[in-house]
């Protein structure tokens, strides 16, 4: 078990490197009773294999999931002292079923279900997989859905926008520096809980609230992400990234106005800084400038040089120059 310096860092539970005849015993007692007070039983022969990563924040539990094939139960004995809280279940790899309040659902790669943690439980892992889970205080997910038990065990299909929204918003939750900000982290709470009602079934006045709070971050985060992988490609336009991410123009101008940027601002910014790694990696010496420029997807050279200039300080070649001197001092 590998645990963390500050209150928020990961703990993280690998069983690989214990015996084979010890891991499902030792997954039992630790992780099955003491971490998620359930019942954790392999389902196939053979070595078990188990990883877990868990981050607990203010009012948010974050939780990973890889393992071997196994159920995992809670009893009325096991849940006895629980807390009443929800755990919102997104499939990584694999399939799922879960079993509650006499309702049951199959869940594939990609698909998420509500699940109540103060209630018995049965989930299936029949064949390796992993998952990522949400636990989110009953206190605080209640008033934000419309009758939030009815939503306990419904499937929510992969192609639900706000589900993959939320999922990707979730790797800000990663970032060690947003964390260790308490404005920042209490924001991007905020915002996972505002994109998991909007996914479950928000009432009226909590979707008005995270359409202009938690959906608006987690679209930008959406499309910053686009660019950032897509950057050198010299036709990214603000126009193909408003039909890929099926919103207007327009709105994606104001979620960049919103935090005192421009779109093109940002597309610009991903294209220099492409260029400056490209120009101190000795992988790159035998290709010139205007290559460079190209292949980060500048079209221009004369505006490249402009940009990189008032970005950096310096030009293009002096950086190359200067940093190819420093290797040989």
């Amino acid at each position: 078990m590998q645990s963390a310096t500050n209150n928020f860092a990961p703990v993280r539970y690998s069983y690989g490197d214990l015996p084979e005849r010890d891991r499902a015993a030792v997954w039992w007692e630790i992780v099955g009773r003491k971490v998620f007070r359930a019942e954790c039983q392999p389902l196939a022969e053979g070595p078990f294999e188990a990883e877990i990563t868990h981050r607990a924040l203010p009012g948010l539990g974050l939780v990973r999931v890889k393992s071997s094939g196994q159920s995992f139960v809670r009893t009325r004995e096991l849940i006895a002292d629980s807390k009443d809280q929800f755990l919102l279940s997104i499939t990584g790899s694999g399939a799922v079923v879960v079993a509650q309040r006499d309702r049951e659902v199959k869940l594939g790669e990609g698909d998420a279900t509500l699940i109540s943690y103060a209630d018995r439980l049965k989930l299936v892992r029949p064949l390796p997989g992993s998952s990522r889970s949400l636990l989110i205080p009953y206190a605080t997910l209640a008033p934000l859905v419309n009758n939030v038990d009815d939503a306990v065990i419904r499937a929510i299909p992969r192609n639900n926008e706000r589900l993959r929204l939320l999922i990707g918003y979730l790797d800000l939750l990663e970032d060690e520096e947003l964390l260790a900000s308490a404005d920042m982290r209490q924001l991007a709470i905020s915002h996972v809980h505002d994109l998991v009602a909007l996914t479950i079934g928000a009432t009226r006045d909590a979707a008005a609230f995270a359409e202009g709070n938690g959906l608006r971050a987690a679209r930008l985060h959406a499309i910053k992400m686009d660019i950032i992988e897509n950057a050198a490609r010299s036709n990214l336009t603000i126009d193909a990234l408003a039909r890929r991410h099926r919103l207007h123009p327009r709105y994606i101008q104001r979620l960049f106005e919103a935090t005192g940027t421009t779109f093109s601002e940002f597309l610009v910014g991903q294209r220099l800084a492409g260029a400056h790694r490209m120009l101190l990696d000795a992988r790159h010496l035998d290709r010139n400038i205007s290559a460079i420029a190209f292949a980060c997807g500048f079209s221009d050279l004369s505006y490249f040089n402009r940009c990189f200039r008032r970005r950096f300080g310096t030009s293009p070649s002096l950086l190359r120059a200067e940093a190819q001197r420093d290797d040989t001092v």
